[in-house]
């Protein structure tokens, strides 16, 4: 007697292994893909986690200055992730001078009032870095040069910023930098 064989929309004959069931090649492809996938993890994970800040670093990515000692036309310098920062305390008559500048003359166009917090505007902190080369400018310090505009003066190559820490003259490109930071009170700043 004869096996009557029917086929399937595929061409298929039934009763072979391609009727919807897992093959044996199928189930070893899935298994070396997932090997070679956890493997790639397991090799790629200390490469990345070697990338990030170590301890000492992650300890200095935060800092709170206490400011209350700070009298109004005096500056401190402190250091923040291995780079000098500036908190001075403007006096009316340097915000009076900061505010006069028309924003056009200026290199890096930026107000007092953009690069200080609402209601605080006598509290300027910025990155104590020339934004020249990264020299220190001078200007935070008591008898120290503030430069033409009563800021700060970079000695490396004579870039002048005004009493907002702008760049008005010399090579540097751009105002100092202001970092991310938030008042936790009226004495207490959280910077960065």
């Amino acid at each position: 007697m004869a096996t009557v064989r029917h086929a399937d929309d595929t061409g298929a004959e039934a009763g072979t292994p391609e009727e919807g069931g897992v093959r044996r090649r199928d189930f070893i492809n899935i298994a070396a893909v997932s090997f070679a996938g956890v493997g790639g993890v397991a090799t790629l994970y200390p490469l990345i986690t070697q990338m990030n800040p170590s301890a000492d670093v992650l300890a200095l990515s935060s800092i709170e200055v206490d400011v209350s000692a700070i009298e109004p036309g005096q500056a401190i310098k402190t250091i923040f992730r291995k780079q000098p920062l500036f908190v001075r305390h403007l006096t009316p008559q340097e915000i009076q001078a900061a505010n006069a500048v028309p924003i056009g003359e200026l290199r890096d166009p930026q107000t007092l009032a953009e690069r200080t917090k609402e209601g605080k505007n006598q509290w300027l902190i910025t990155m104590g870095v020339c934004t020249h080369l990264g020299c220190v400018p001078l200007g935070a310090a008591e008898g120290e040069n503030k430069g033409e505009y009563g800021g700060y003066f970079c000695p490396c190559h004579g870039s002048h910023y005004d009493t907002a820490a702008r760049i008005r003259k010399g090579p540097a490109p751009t105002n100092l930098l202001v970092p991310e930071y938030a008042f936790a009170s009226d004495t207490l700043v959280q910077i960065g």
